[in-house]
């Protein structure tokens, strides 16, 4: 599996919020994120977006005030708009590209998936690569590699008995060694119980290149994530990467501060590490707190000198608990 910052053939999302789930009043500004985020990366790969016959219309219209022809929209049945967890993992072997299905089951069967546990599936066959199958059961948002052997995930996922009961660290290596080439897994304790993905590494830790990884840091000391953040900081410091080497660890505050009408969202995820890399460039959210929200922008556009680095509003995905990571998979040059 290579690192988020190899080259791109495109991006995948899913336009896939619904009522249901979501609620009237968060709906709307869900629909208008995701196409924010949509051409965003836009301006630096082409994004197949997938949608529920249904809502293509709405799509469709959100898009029209700024049409884009590197945006495809293409029809399919949905659940819910967290491709990173249940889309495929695309990965080179032997030389080819492959997607690799890794059983999504709804987080632990806390939410209904029949249709985006479908999904891997598709991406496969539009994408005409391999569709490859496995016995652990885990999201994307799960998986950190820095694409030349170390992976960073956390046990409170991985190892939680509603995905993989029985399955040990050293199962879990041998399986990631088979099938994403890893030759260390860096473990991360995270928190079960406290949001629906039991703490995916994508809001604890990510790699801007290889022995370079950026962290989460909550300094608000009622937080459940101030504690698991420190640790997780100690943890980092100290290991090293597949090559045998400490890893440099920069640390991204959570913002201070954000808009008033979420201050009271116990589900409100403001966090920078949920940024994603594409061809060019770095896409992550802005939350209304102009000093944070520029710390965090200076600090990954030196991580990412090269890259030019846009900033979102998505409140309303930030309100569901996720973010541009989480509604995002990278799909690789073929």
């Amino acid at each position: 599996m290579p690192d988020e910052g190899a080259p791109h053939a495109r991006t995948w999302m899913s336009f896939g919020a619904s009522k249901k789930i979501w609620g009237s009043r968060l709906l709307p500004l869900v629909q208008r994120n995701l196409i924010a985020i949509a051409c965003a990366i836009a301006q630096f790969e082409p994004v197949t977006l997938l949608v529920r016959q249904e809502d293509m219309a709405t799509a469709q219209g959100l898009l029209a005030p700024n049409p884009n022809g590197n945006i495809t929209l293409l029809a399919a049945p949905l659940d819910d708009l967290w491709v990173r967890d249940y889309g495929c993992v695309f990965v080179r072997r032997a030389g080819q590209v492959a997607g690799i299905d890794f059983n999504f089951n709804g987080w632990g069967e806390k939410q209904t998936c029949d249709r985006d546990a479908r999904v891997a599936k598709t991406m496969c066959a539009t994408a005409r690569v391999n569709h490859l199958t496995t016995d652990i059961c885990l999201e994307g948002g799960g998986i950190e590699v820095d694409g030349e052997g170390t992976a960073i995930v956390t046990e409170s996922c991985v190892l939680n008995s509603n995905r993989n009961p029985k399955w040990t660290k050293t199962d879990v290596e041998q399986e990631l060694a088979y099938l994403l080439g890893v030759r260390k897994v860096i473990w991360l304790p995270g928190i079960k119980g406290k949001d629906i993905t039991d703490g995916h590494t994508d809001f604890y830790a990510r790699f801007a290149s290889p022995g370079v990884v950026v962290a989460a840091l909550d300094n608000d000391p009622e937080s459940f994530d101030y504690k698991v953040t420190r640790r997780h900081l100690d943890i980092l410091r100290d290991a090293t990467d597949a090559r045998g080497e400490r890893l440099k660890v920069v640390t991204l505050a959570a913002p201070r501060h954000i808009r008033k009408q979420w201050r009271h969202d116990d589900d409100f995820s403001a966090g920078y590490v949920n940024f994603y890399t594409c061809n060019g460039g770095v896409v992550m959210p802005q939350f209304g707190d102009a000093a944070a929200d520029e710390a965090a922008r200076a600090t990954l556009q030196s991580l990412f000198p090269t890259r030019r680095v846009v900033q979102v509003d998505i409140d309303g995905l930030a309100a569901g608990g996720g973010g541009i990571h989480c509604a995002t998979q990278q799909e690789i040059v073929h």
